[in-house]
């Protein structure tokens, strides 16, 4: 028999652990950071050997949002570290990190302040280790560069040196820490290059698909088609002839309610990748696809709509609605729908793990390592302090990678083999069983003044839940996902309602980029272009009329409280002179007052407020007389508050111009008889060259505002920007999504 030689698809990196590589085979008990090791090691995040060289720990995951580079870079700022000197050191799963789940555009929100707070009390012990061996005020001693200076007479002392010095000092209480003025600031908002920069050019980083433990088999799943569906009966008999396979083995399937538990399904394992996936399609399995084989994606779509349009659980209220209709001049109404959306992140879900005496350690491409230790423990019925989980880099996440079920079925797949087991999904798995982004229908009613402005408006969304994973017989949506863009809509207008209806799951659903925000915003800023177009108006004067004059709004919906990112409204209040500042400013950016407006050539515009960020989009389409759409430009205002990498935002918001640019115009995902009809890039389709925008421009407001969100805030307006030049262009209004679904010519 021949043997397989499997190669490498990148140089495998050695077994020291540090700056993103790995510990291989590393047990629970041996684990520790080198910065808890360090010679100093004044806070969690931070550690200073006697070399000089600083350790910072990065404890958020890398996934293109350079979270892993931006909060490690406020550290050494406010220590005044050599950067050149600086190892950032990406964290395991500990809860003494605090929040680890990079989700929720939150990480620069939640924590720049304690990464100041860690290099100011590091830099206050350092310049005070020196004034003692110097004997002078600590006043006179200034961080630079990596060393201490004594201001008056030059003296300087290496971090290093001052290390073991430092270390015997108490910690300052943070009250009486000073932080460096933003005049002196080197790393933040500078062109400093992101950490894993120089190995991800040379092929170097470490992704999910790279981990490796010694002697692990690889595993490919063969999971039901449809969700819910039981394993019947299997026949492994041609699967096991397949060179390289080594074993056949099945997974329970999971309990309700889902959470992040592994689907079940049938695994086969081998010495390689291509012999499992062959042995796996070589498989007889038969299933009982249980009660959600009769779902039809469309079915489910025209019923949505329906319960739409019938009265639902009132979620905010003001004025009195059904008088102020009664008494209106013109009544306009629409509904709008968007379907299943994919994360398809670029790297499907992978992850290694080894079950050993009873503990576990994994490496997984994940954006939760805190999840993975609770979702492995509870499948494997041990403590969470008892799973290890080291991050590798992600190629992509969208919030997929913040469930671990992958994960869980890599340590349950150990348990079963006694070997260390690496989970592999193909694409076509990823495709196939996401925690899909949920379908919606959304249903708008105005009643106008002669002038064409509202005087009451309602609206209701409809659609399954992210809290069905948590609850297997939730009906109505959960308080964040009505506070996304719905609860919150900052329109002055005296009679207003807002309403939510009932819908059971019958697909996984989950957070995907921009989660609610994204169907929200495009019926609302679809309908609000129509009421413009009704009344004759320019759509941004229209806009600003309905939004009003500046002011902070305190949002007082009924019936549930106002979920604002878990942030006091006191401190990321509504506020519409930010609103307003976005949208004079792509306005002007854009040459909006001097667009043109011929046949086949159209402006839309959008704006939107989402993670506690303002943002306002104009999109010039082109339509050609085969109904061909290109982007010209899109133009992208944004107020995210404080910035601390001005390199990566502006990247976030482009790759948010491409994210909702496929959302609008070709990303569906179907179902027929209970099962996913896509399966690759061939038909689950996302823009590609040719269809993404041609020139993105993004402005950044300057702001002193509290920093918020960066990641997902620039998706909303998309869509619905791209929608309304499309009716610019061609007279036709899109009110279903994707737009490859409408005859545009």
């Amino acid at each position: 028999m021949s043997t397989i030689q499997v190669m490498e698809r990148r140089a495998f990196l050695k077994y020291t652990f540090g700056a993103g590589t790995l510990i291989l085979g590393t047990h629970v008990e041996a684990w520790a950071s080198d910065a808890d090791n360090a010679a100093f090691h004044p806070d969690v995040f931070i550690g200073i050997q006697p070399t000089g060289e600083v350790i910072i720990v990065a404890h958020r995951s890398e996934m293109g949002t350079g979270s892993k580079s931006t909060l490690p870079m406020v550290v050494a700022d406010e220590l005044d570290a050599d950067w050149k000197k600086v190892r950032v050191e990406q964290a395991i799963g500990d809860e003494k990190y605090g929040s680890q789940n990079t989700d929720g555009s939150c990480s620069i929100r939640d924590f720049v302040a304690i990464m100041k707070i860690a290099g100011a009390t590091a830099r206050t012990m350092l310049e005070t280790a020196a004034a003692q061996k110097w004997n002078v005020p600590a006043s006179e001693c200034k961080a630079q560069l990596g060393e201490i200076v004594h201001t008056k007479s030059g003296k300087k002392a290496g971090f290093g040196e001052l290390a073991a010095a430092a270390a015997k000092l108490p910690v300052p209480d943070k009250a009486t820490l000073k932080f460096k003025p933003e005049s002196e600031y080197r790393y933040i908002n500078k062109n400093v290059p992101a950490v894993d920069q120089q190995d991800l050019c040379e092929g170097k980083g470490t992704f999910g698909m790279d981990a490796k433990m010694p002697g692990m088999l690889i595993a490919s799943i063969e999971h039901c088609p449809v969700y819910g569906g039981k394993l019947a009966s299997f026949d492994a008999a041609e699967a096991k002839k397949v060179p390289g396979v080594r074993d056949v083995i099945t997974l329970d399937q999971f309990k309700p309610p889902h959470n992040f538990q592994p689907l079940g399904g049938v695994a086969v394992l081998a010495d390689h990748t291509w012999a499992a996936i062959q042995g796996r399609k070589k498989l007889k399995v038969e299933w009982d696809l249980g009660p959600n084989a009769s779902y039809d994606s469309d079915r489910y779509r025209d019923s949505l709509l329906a319960t739409a349009k019938k009265p639902g659980k009132v979620c905010r209220n003001q004025g009195d609605v059904e008088a102020a209709f009664a008494t209106a001049a013109k009544i306009h109404e629409a509904a709008y729908s968007t379907p299943l959306l994919s994360h398809a992140p670029m790297e499907p879900p992978a992850a290694v793990a080894e079950f050993k005496n009873g503990k576990v350690v994994c490496h997984a491409a994940t954006q939760n390592p805190q999840a993975v230790q609770e979702t492995v423990a509870a499948a494997l019925g041990i403590d969470k302090k008892d799973v290890i989980c080291h991050v590798t880099l992600l190629g992509g996440g969208f919030g997929r990678k913040s469930k671990p079920d992958y994960v869980a079925e890599a340590a349950l797949l150990s348990k079963k083999t006694g070997k260390p087991v690496k989970v592999i999904w193909t694409r076509e798995d990823d495709i196939r069983h996401d925690f899909y982004h949920s379908t919606a229908a959304m249903y708008m009613k105005a009643g106008l003044d002669s002038a064409g402005k509202p005087t009451s408006w309602l609206q209701r969304s409809v659609f399954p839940s992210i809290g069905t994973t948590f609850d297997d017989k939730a009906e109505y949506a959960m308080e964040l996902e009505m506070g996304m863009g719905w609860n919150d809509l900052p329109f002055d207008i005296p009679n207003h309602r807002a309403e939510n209806g009932p819908a059971k799951n019958h697909i996984r659903i989950g957070w995907l980029r921009a989660v609610a925000n994204v169907y929200h915003a495009f019926a609302i800023h679809s309908f609000t272009d129509e009421l413009a177009h009704l009344a004759g108006k320019d759509p941004i004067d229209y806009t600003l009329g309905l939004i009003g004059p500046g002011r902070k709004i305190e949002m007082k919906p009924i019936g549930m409280n106002y979920w604002n990112h878990n942030q006091k409204q006191s401190d990321f209040p509504v506020d519409t002179a930010r609103l307003r500042n976005v949208i004079d400013l792509v306005a002007q950016k854009s040459g909006w007052a001097n667009r043109k407006t011929e046949k086949g050539h159209g402006w839309g515009f959008a704006a939107h407020r989402s993670f506690l960020s303002y943002v306002a989009v104009v999109t010039e389409v082109k339509v050609d007389d085969a109904g061909r759409v290109t982007i010209p430009n899109m133009h992208i205002a944004v107020d995210a508050g404080q910035t601390y990498n001005r390199d990566r935002v502006l990247a976030q918001f482009e790759g948010a111009a491409v994210f909702g640019t496929s959302i609008a115009m070709m990303s569906e995902i179907s179902v027929k008889d209970g099962k996913v009809q896509q399966s690759n890039f061939h038909n689950y389709r996302v823009a590609r060259l040719p269809e993404a925008p041609m020139n993105t421009h993004v402005h950044l407001v300057p702001s002193k505002e509290l920093a918020a969100g960066v990641g997902e805030p620039g998706v909303p307006p998309v869509p619905p920007s791209i929608a309304n030049a499309i009716f610019a262009a061609t007279g036709k209004r899109v009110r279903d999504l994707p737009l490859r679904n409408t005859k545009l010519v």
